[in-house]
């Protein structure tokens, strides 16, 4: 997450102190990537060492305020210009359990697609009841509520994130029942027999998963 680009972002409405901007940045994501004061004061001191930011006096309160300069303009500008990298992937840490699980001695992978599975589905429900407010809050205060739009718009990407989990999560359990119906069917002899048995063995974890999966789809 590019918390530079982001308070670089909220600068560009004008000077900000530290808390205005993690106060600002919560409320336009809905707090699903809080911050905290140091990160942001952190964030603007690299700012500042890169150009980006100056400092520009102290609100009334004493607050050191901070502005974008000319450089974080361009910077902000090519940031929107540009699509987000999706070539090196952040880690995803549901991806690395199951690849973790496959064949590990003493767990069952059925279970660990069935505890995700219920989980995925509870945070669907959860941004989906969030999305009801947020739509009630845009169609209360008008679509020139910036914040409001935000949220609801940060809201959509969560639960087409989620509807995707739940699906490759039936895909992984499909995949192993497919690879136990096929590996016994390789021979006696396989070309790689620590392969086979490694596929047999997820399999027969996997099969029972089967009505499970139809069981706990939203």
């Amino acid at each position: 997450m590019s918390i530079r680009h982001g308070l670089l972002a909220l600068l560009e409405h004008g000077p900000r102190y530290g808390s205005q901007l993690r106060t600002e940045f919560e409320s336009r994501t809905g707090s699903t990537w809080p911050l905290n004061v140091g990160q942001v004061y952190t964030t603007l001191s690299r700012l500042e060492r890169d150009g980006m930011v100056v400092q520009d006096g102290e609100d009334e309160a004493g607050h050191p305020l901070y502005a974008i300069t000319d450089s974080g303009r361009v910077e902000l500008r090519s940031w929107f210009e540009n699509p987000v990298d999706r070539t090196s992937p952040a880690r995803d840490e549901l991806a690395i359990k199951l690849a973790m699980a496959v064949g590990a001695p003493g767990v069952d992978i059925r279970d660990v697609i069935q505890s995700q599975r219920r989980h995925t589905v509870k945070a669907m429900q959860d941004y989906t009841r969030l999305k009801a407010q947020a739509l009630t809050a845009v169609e209360k205060n008008g679509v020139r509520e910036r914040d409001d739009i935000a949220w609801l718009l940060v809201l959509e990407q969560l639960i087409f994130q989620t509807e995707a989990e739940a699906r490759w999560l039936d895909h992984c359990e499909s995949r192993l029942i497919r690879l136990s119906s096929t590996a016994p069917a390789a021979g006696p002899e396989p070309a790689s027999p620590g392969a086979a048995a490694g596929a047999a063995g997820m399999g027969a974890r996997a099969g029972a998963g089967a009505e499970g999966a139809a069981r706990h789809r939203p």
